[in-house]
């Protein structure tokens, strides 16, 4: 069974998903998110949007607020809160997610990473809805960098995962979850291999496209 490293922990919901499609998923993390422990902007906003489960987890998010999640994996993440999880898990998607759910417009936190790609806060700008981009956590990298286990593929789950894997990846796949990543391992001058929608149905068609699992053409 072909090896995939990636930055999720063996019970997550992805790495089930590459087991599933008969490939090894080998947890490998190269950074960690840590919280800015940063007050929201607004303390009673109509909903507050949140892109990842990073996000879920470190923000401090105000009680008794709606929550607007990206993906499923984020909606896991906000267990016990009242949660609407967007139908594609995709900045587009939540755009949707918003504009049907509050008709009115209103005014929201954006629960979001240091280097969102702010796609929402472009869409949403002279609308009436209004977006506050609150900074509740960032990526870093690890130091010093744990060792790279033998593997056949990496998975970079952020732009800053591709940077850090590019140039310890020589003779090995470099696949990315979205394209934003995929560019971000060019520009940092390392050839990219494939990228896929984050969705975990379309990791498994990437996986069989390149011969990593019994699914394979």
């Amino acid at each position: 069974m072909k090896r995939l490293g990636l930055a999720r922990a063996l019970d997550d919901a992805l790495c089930q998903a590459v087991l599933a499609a008969g490939c090894s998923p080998v947890p490998l993390f190269l950074t960690a998110m840590t919280a800015t422990l940063a007050p929201p902007p607004e303390p009673a906003p109509d909903a507050v949007i949140v892109l990842s489960p990073a996000a879920a987890r470190l923000a401090l998010l105000p009680q008794g607020v709606p929550c607007l999640a990206q993906g499923e994996a984020t909606g896991r993440a906000l267990a016990g809160r009242e949660v609407l999880v967007s139908a594609t898990p995709k900045a587009e998607g939540l755009f949707d997610l918003l504009r049907e759910t509050f008709p009115q417009g209103g005014t929201f936190l954006l629960a979001r990473a240091e280097r969102s790609r702010a796609h929402l806060e472009q869409a949403a700008a002279g609308t009436p809805w209004h977006l506050l981009p609150w900074i509740t956590h960032r990526e870093s990298p690890i130091e010093p960098p744990p060792a790279m286990p033998a593997l056949d593929a990496v998975l970079a789950l952020s732009p800053l995962q591709a940077e850090l894997l590019g140039p310890r990846t020589a003779g090995i796949l470099r696949l990315a979850w979205g394209q934003r990543t995929h560019l971000a391992f060019e520009k940092a001058g390392y050839a990219g291999d494939g990228w896929c929608e984050p969705e975990a149905s379309a990791l498994q068609r990437l996986l069989s496209f390149h011969g990593m699992t019994r699914l394979s053409c």
